[in-house]
């Protein structure tokens, strides 16, 4: 299965912030929208950086509440990890723990397309193999 098959099940809506929006701004939008990460868009449209919950949640710890004045860019995630369409599932996870990371912004070509999150892959990853299970145990009860 493709990361194209994911984000065509899921959606491609991708929820953005600038780097310039402060931490607070950032979390309302998360807590809003109900996601775990926000990518960061440069104006020109480029991807500067990911924000995610966890980010917030490390900069709440280190400088406590008072950081929520502070701006996306400061914190968030500058290299970003990014996966293309025609990538399998099983390579997106692998990536994704590999790099001890959530989400994935889609790219084709230099477009933002969607995200994904290792929750998004796992839940089609465990599809497939139930899809596995149940036509192996089709065949069997016809042989």
């Amino acid at each position: 299965m493709l990361i194209a098959h994911v984000l065509r099940d899921k959606g491609a809506v991708v929820y953005t912030v600038r780097a310039e929006a402060t931490l607070e701004e950032a979390a309302r939008i998360l807590n809003e929208k109900k996601v775990g990460a926000l990518v960061v868009i440069a104006e020109n449209g480029a991807i500067s950086g990911v924000l995610s919950e966890r980010d917030i949640v490390r900069e709440v710890a280190r400088g406590g509440g008072a950081c929520l004045g502070q701006t996306v860019g400061a914190v968030m995630t500058r290299d970003v990890c990014t996966c293309d369409p025609t990538e399998t599932v099983d390579e997106g996870l692998g990536r994704m723990t590999d790099r001890r990371i959530r989400h994935l912004p889609v790219v084709q070509g230099e477009q933002l397309i969607g995200i994904i999150s290792i929750g998004d892959l796992v839940k089609h990853r465990i599809a497939a193999v139930e899809a596995e299970a149940a036509a192996m145990q089709a065949y069997i009860a016809t042989h």
